[in-house]
């Protein structure tokens, strides 16, 4: 299989390719074409091991359709009355298991047992986030957005929380004090936008007492993130216009909005994955292309194999 990708992803894929143990992945719900068929790239990359759960008629089907039928996997057969994605997370709670997949369910079926408290996938006090990677075409930097799956409408606590785990997932990628935007309407603080007010107050905390090691910038609009230009024409006086590596959005359709635009008609390519379970959790949506399945999967081997920094709480 053929996955071609922008060569800012280059580091983390080669990471992956290096661990030297392949990941044990299971996917809930494996008779999705385009995560199947990014899950077996990354086998066939040597870097992860497939178990594919649900039903066995409909996943025997889809491996025929995409020619993997051939191949090494585990196959987890179950009827279509059991939670496939409980199933994979007792597998990872066996220890049968490294790492969560989601393959052909609902956004709010894979995230529900992921973040209920019984499976204790989350430490206490813990705030999971989804942080996408995005390769804009133009923009130099690969560029990370959170959170653009979970939180609805965050407060300034979370936001805080999302800022520190985007530090923590950009390091995997080798970007080390990077500069992260927080980003509203305006860059004036206005009572009658709360975000901008608080954003003010988390850049003035973060000077006195550092969320991450990072710059944090904020309020601060979308074209003075992106653009030296917009900087230099609107009077913006801030060095990191046009090079930030991070941008945390004020609520989920904000950043849900603007990263499917970006993909369907900017031409970007990303990828993403929760940051701040105990288990690597590989998360792309079913009408994505194979690439982002093969590419989140390289970020969660690669942060899986990489302690240094525990981004998987233990």
């Amino acid at each position: 299989m053929d996955i071609e990708f922008a060569k800012e992803f280059e580091p983390i894929v080669n990471k992956a390719r290096a661990a030297g143990k392949k990941m044990r992945v299971a996917i809930a719900g494996a008779d999705s074409e385009s995560i199947l068929t990014g899950l077996f790239a990354a086998e066939a990359d040597g870097f992860v091991e497939p178990i594919l759960i649900g039903n066995y008629k409909r996943i025997q089907a889809m491996t025929e359709k995409i020619g993997v039928s051939d191949r090494s996997y585990d196959l987890q057969p179950v009827d279509d009355s059991t939670n496939v994605v409980q199933f994979a997370i007792e597998m990872i709670k066996a220890g049968n298991a490294d790492a969560l997949m989601r393959g052909n369910t609902s956004t709010r079926d894979f995230l529900m047992p992921v973040l209920n408290k019984a499976n204790h996938l989350i430490k206490k006090d813990n705030l999971v986030t989804h942080v996408c990677f995005l390769k804009i075409p133009g923009y130099e930097k690969l560029l990370a957005v959170s959170d653009v799956t979970l939180l609805i409408n965050p407060s300034a606590d979370g936001r805080r929380e999302v800022a520190k785990n985007m530090v923590r997932a950009l390091r995997v990628f080798d970007v080390y004090h990077p500069n992260i935007a927080l980003l509203s309407l305006v860059e004036k603080p206005s009572f009658q936008m709360r975000d901008t007010v608080e954003d003010q107050t988390m850049v003035r905390q973060h000077m006195q007492n550092p969320i991450e090691d990072c710059n944090l910038v904020g309020p601060i609009s979308y074209d003075l993130i992106m653009s030296k230009e917009a900087a230099r024409l609107k009077n913006y006086d801030c060095p990191c216009c046009g090079e930030f590596d991070g941008i945390v959005v004020p609520n989920l359709m904000t950043g849900n909005v603007m990263v499917k635009a970006l993909q369907l008609n900017g031409g970007a390519e990303s990828c993403g994955i929760l940051v701040g379970a105990r288990v690597p959790i590989a998360i792309t949506g079913r009408s994505d292309n194979p690439e982002k399945a093969f590419l989140s999967l390289a970020a969660c081997t690669a942060m899986w194999k990489d302690t240094e920094h525990n981004y998987f709480e233990g």
